[in-house]
């Protein structure tokens, strides 16, 4: 079994997402950046990652040196995908035949160059910062509360004839070119470890094809799919929201596991 989770507001989640209510859950602090706490996930959740450890693929569209600031809960794990799948790390090291696989793929998009110039050209004071991350997308830090109604539509019609999707995740706004996806590097993951069955986790439009492509998936009852009203077959939705969403993921995970160590004629299933 093969279990695809994406990080942020999935898995871990910053102070702003954390979304405690009134009953605080003890947390465990899993990233630092600038000498501060950063991301964070409950103990419990902790507590069933170590039990998944020989299952869980982390999928993100972190770049591989932001991904390396998380320290997650056991030892480091075997397969990572970084960069939206744009890189495949295998043992802590990008693999570079897949990197070379995904460059063939974007031959067909409009360049980095030229996307970046156009959220140049098009960015106000509500853009707080503009990056272009690892050669393969670019994302712009924004100012939720200034953002100009429409400027993200805009934007997405901008990009889509140029084979380039747009999503708004919390503060930031990413544009992708459309054959860089989670699913395809979840693909090849599940291709070089012998096939099995495939879950996933995510919560952004990002994070749509990995579910879409995977056996059983689940998603939070909060981000941009489920704001989007995002529903499959055989897709669960969480009860709670924020870091508590992120527990209950991770015991549907536990929960498939260990159904499919004790029965051989198992399937996946969205109950």
């Amino acid at each position: 079994m093969i279990i695809c989770v994406d990080l942020d507001r999935t898995l871990i989640y910053s102070a702003n997402a954390l979304d405690l209510g009134i009953e605080t859950p003890r947390l465990l602090c899993v990233e630092i950046y600038r000498g501060a706490p950063l991301s964070y996930m409950t103990e419990t959740a902790a507590e069933l990652l170590r039990t998944l450890q020989d299952y869980v693929v982390p999928t993100t569209t972190r770049t591989p040196e932001q991904l390396a600031r998380v320290r997650l809960p056991g030892p480091p794990p075997s397969y990572a995908i970084a960069s939206n799948g744009g890189h495949l790390i295998v043992d802590g090291e990008l693999d570079g035949a897949w990197t070379a696989q995904v460059t063939a793929r974007l031959a067909g998009c409009a360049p980095l160059a030229e996307v970046g110039a156009h959220l140049r050209a098009t960015a106000g004071p509500f853009v707080l910062a503009l990056r272009l991350a690892s050669g393969l997308f670019a994302y712009a830090v924004v100012d939720r509360a200034a953002l100009p109604e429409g400027w993200v539509d805009a934007l997405a019609s901008w990009c889509a004839p140029r084979g380039w999707a747009v999503s708004l995740q919390g503060r930031k706004v990413y544009a992708v070119p459309r054959p860089l996806t989670k699913a395809a590097a979840a693909v090849e993951v599940r291709h070089r470890l012998g096939g099995g069955p495939l879950l996933a986790a995510g919560d952004s439009l990002l994070d749509a094809d990995l579910l879409d492509v995977a056996d059983a998936a689940i998603r939070p009852a909060h981000g941009e799919l489920a704001e989007a009203g995002f529903t499959r077959d055989h897709l669960t939705v969480t009860a709670t929201t924020g870091v508590r969403a992120g527990e209950e993921m991770l015991a549907w995970m536990h929960a498939r596991v260990r159904t499919r160590r004790t029965s051989p004629s198992w399937r996946c299933g969205t109950s």
